[in-house]
């Protein structure tokens, strides 16, 4: 079965666009070290002062990713009228588009990391700046869950595709939940990391959409 909705094509390389460039920037960043733990602020500044290239390669990635998902949940809700409950794909596109704007706003954050770099004192400032960044993808990666559960319900797919999309939910909300389990510590390193692979199947899944909706199917 085929599709040749222009709104569909369009969706499906923006959710693949949205994938390739945050792996890209995960790609930048976790080797960097530029994962930028809050529980050491003075350590994340010296990381990005020390490789601000890299710090804004990967953030530009980011930001492409977060802006192409952003897109691809306005392109879905735009497109919600021949679907069979429309409102649950507004909903799902709602969600989606919400998850990319609070991902930026979480770079816009990490941005800022890069001036701070060169102020003394601002040991405080940058505990606040990074705090807020990583609460604020934390926020993104809640979202993002939602829309996946939103969407696998309300977006027409093969059964093994819905099912999968229910399945993907779980690991993600680990992620999500990850952060809280830490108390006024912050997550380490190694629990960031395990963050990222936990939110992993959400965006394989969003990716295997977009290439569905890319072939028309």
């Amino acid at each position: 079965m085929t599709d040749s909705n222009p709104g569909n094509r369009l969706t499906g390389v923006l959710l693949l666009g949205s994938l390739i460039a945050m792996v890209a920037g995960a790609a930048v960043a976790v080797p960097s070290g530029l994962t930028l733990n809050p529980s050491d602020p003075a350590a994340a500044l010296a990381a990005v002062g020390e490789r601000v290239g890299p710090h804004l390669i990967e953030l530009a990635l980011d930001v492409l990713g977060w802006l192409a998902l952003t897109a691809a949940g306005l392109v879905t809700a735009a497109g919600s009228a021949g679907a069979p409950r429309p409102y649950l794909v507004v909903l799902a596109g709602g969600l989606l588009a919400a998850a990319g704007l609070a991902g930026m706003l979480h770079d816009a954050g990490n941005l800022a990391l890069t001036r701070l770099t060169a102020v003394p004192e601002v040991a405080a400032a940058a505990t606040a700046t990074i705090l807020t960044a990583k609460w604020t993808v934390n926020l993104a990666g809640l979202l993002w869950v939602a829309a996946t559960a939103a969407t696998a319900a309300a977006v027409p797919m093969p059964t093994a595709l819905r099912r999968a999309g229910a399945i993907v939910v779980l690991p993600g909300l680990a992620a999500v939940a990850l952060p809280w389990t830490t108390g006024v510590r912050g997550p380490s390193v190694e629990m960031e990391q395990l963050g990222y692979a936990l939110h992993l199947p959400v965006m394989l899944w969003f990716g295997v959409l977009g290439w569905r909706y890319l072939r028309g199917r």
